[in-house]
């Protein structure tokens, strides 16, 4: 029976540990939470944002630039580049892996070689990046379909939103002009899975 002399126990309270790793900058609006599952089968939305102090992506000399880092590592670590397009503080990126580890290797690489391709071209030094990589996995015809109009048409939205008019798919500082053509010099790689071959075109009538 409790009394007023009774003592009360309270549970003790076990020390926060310390947050490992970088932590998120502030206004990224990438959350830390654990990657999806990846499918071989499967295609990856990928968006890189560049952090305050960096120039402007949308130069002839960065597009240069930036198109020999995609094919240095259009194929790596498991990781294919199939698509990309350079804004002016981001990146869209398409790409195959064959599962999770293999696509956090391949972007963990390519991110790096950005950064250093970046840092180079303007002369400069520090963090390139605001926050690690944005990821949603293509899993189903009409989401490989809205990606690919998404990341190829993405400047014309962008032009739109200040009133000019731009052709939706006639941007140069995207891998727009390799779609269904096989080129071995070509800053891209040639989808394997059937949602980029095929998948994400509309049913024939």
């Amino acid at each position: 029976m409790f009394t007023m002399n009774s003592q009360l126990r309270l549970p003790m309270r076990t020390p926060r540990r310390p947050r490992r790793g970088r932590p998120p900058a502030k206004g990224s609006g990438v959350p830390h939470l654990r990657r999806e599952e990846l499918s071989r089968h499967h295609a990856v939305h990928v968006t890189l944002r560049i952090g305050s102090g960096v120039p402007g992506l949308r130069r002839q000399r960065v597009l240069y630039a930036l198109e020999e880092a995609f094919a240095a590592a259009k194929i790596r670590f498991g990781m294919r580049i199939v698509h990309y397009s350079i804004q002016g503080n981001h990146l869209h990126l398409i790409v195959e892996a064959e599962d999770r580890a293999s696509l956090a290797k391949g972007m963990q690489g390519l991110a790096i070689r950005i950064a250093r391709t970046i840092n180079r071209l303007f002369a400069r030094a520090g963090q390139v990046w605001a926050d690690r990589y944005h990821s949603h996995v293509l899993k189903t015809r009409r989401e490989a379909a809205n990606a690919l109009r998404y990341v190829l048409g993405n400047f014309a939205r962008h032009a739109a939103s200040w009133g000019d008019r731009v052709a939706r798919f006639a941007d140069a500082f995207s891998s727009v002009r390799f779609l269904g053509f096989t080129d071995p010099d070509a800053p891209v790689a040639s989808p394997r899975t059937w949602l980029l071959r095929l998948g994400w075109r509309p049913p024939s009538v």
